[in-house]
């Protein structure tokens, strides 16, 4: 079960709290985490969405995977496992 999605060419200036209430319109989501440079605290463009299950993140995947957000196509997969 994969249920995590990797969310990528996000805008800088986009908030975790924007991007939970985009995906939240095809279920709930568990966590959001906008990845940030440990240096100076920008974000690096991408992110990560837990949803509540696999058929919520297919969802996510299959409706925003390449639309416009906040003026970028963002990219939206299932995430990969860490090695």
């Amino acid at each position: 079960m994969n249920n995590k999605l990797y969310v990528g060419n996000l805008s800088y200036q986009l908030t975790e709290q924007e991007l939970e209430t985009q995906f939240a319109q095809f279920g709930t989501v568990k966590s959001v985490k906008i990845i940030t440079d440990r240096d100076t605290g920008r974000s690096k463009g991408f992110g990560f969405i837990e949803m509540d299950n696999e058929d919520q993140a297919n969802s996510c995947v299959a409706e925003l995977n390449e639309k416009d957000f906040n003026g970028r196509n963002i990219r939206v997969s299932i995430a990969r496992p860490k090695n």
